[in-house]
């Protein structure tokens, strides 16, 4: 196997294990492990990746500061020497628990992380669509958004995080032209009327991929938590139907189940 290659593993919900080269050590997107989280019924789904089983993880990327994408429980288990990459104003947050290398970005900000031997990753802070909100008087103060993740040799994964649809994926795609691979929410959407402007619907996440100009889409942020109204498995449906009426190459659509990997070669 060709070790210029990004590998992604689906953990459940928004998180997952992404490798930007074979034999590399993986970075976290939204690493939510536990059984239950606050305010949420248990998962459907266990964990797809048992914690044991991981390697060092080179970085951890937040999306926002809500239960379902930042834990707690699950970053103590982590050294506190662990990179930390995070949306404006979540900086503090991370410190008071003992994390040292924190790099707090705002939209369109970027930094690299250096790892002795291997290459260089870059992470961009994009925008999203959405809010954040932790306790009773914190809400909308620190920021939410996406992540590119890309190394020098080209390849980029877009991790969304949470996002409702917007003229910001034509942007995002207008700066980092030629994504390889978009990981995208297409679940708890309804009803629309409360949670269109926050969560994309599987439709939208579809236009989504569309904008970004991405060759790839892996559908998150379903099948996992009971966060909304829709049927457990409409949202895989309906993505599924939505990417067919694109004509778009059926095997382009990495509709991963829980636990599933899959390798992009350079």
């Amino acid at each position: 196997m060709d070790t210029a290659t990004v590998a992604v593993t689906w953990a459940g919900h928004a998180s997952w294990v992404v490798r930007m080269r074979i034999g590399g050590l993986p970075f976290l997107p939204a690493p939510v492990w536990p059984r239950r989280i606050l305010g949420t019924p248990a998962r459907l789904t266990p964990v797809g990746v048992r914690w044991e089983d991981l390697p060092p993880v080179d970085a951890v990327v937040i999306s926002h500061n809500h239960y379902d994408h930042l834990d707690a429980p699950t970053l103590r288990r982590l050294p506190r020497r662990t990179p930390l990459f995070v949306p404006a104003g979540l900086a503090r947050w991370c410190g008071r628990r003992g994390f040292t290398r924190v790099t707090e970005l705002d939209w369109w900000e970027s930094a690299e992380l250096a790892v002795p031997g291997r290459e260089p990753v870059r992470f961009d802070f994009v925008p999203a669509h959405h809010w954040s909100k932790r306790s009773l008087t914190d809400t909308c103060r620190s920021l939410w958004g996406g992540w590119v993740l890309g190394d020098r040799r080209g390849q980029r994964v877009y991790f969304a995080g949470d996002t409702g649809y917007g003229h910001w994926f034509k942007e995002i795609g207008r700066r980092h032209p030629a994504l390889d691979l978009a990981l995208l929410p297409i679940g708890a959407y309804a009803p629309r009327w409360w949670l269109r402007d926050v969560h994309a619907d599987p439709e939208e996440a579809v236009q989504a991929c569309e904008d970004l100009g991405a060759r790839r889409m892996a559908p998150m942020h379903w099948g996992t938590f009971v966060l909304s109204a829709e049927p457990v498995l409409e949202p895989l449906a309906r993505v599924r139907a939505a990417w067919e009426r694109t004509g778009r190459p059926r095997a382009h659509l990495w509709d991963l189940p829980v636990g599933a990997s899959r390798v992009l070669a350079a």
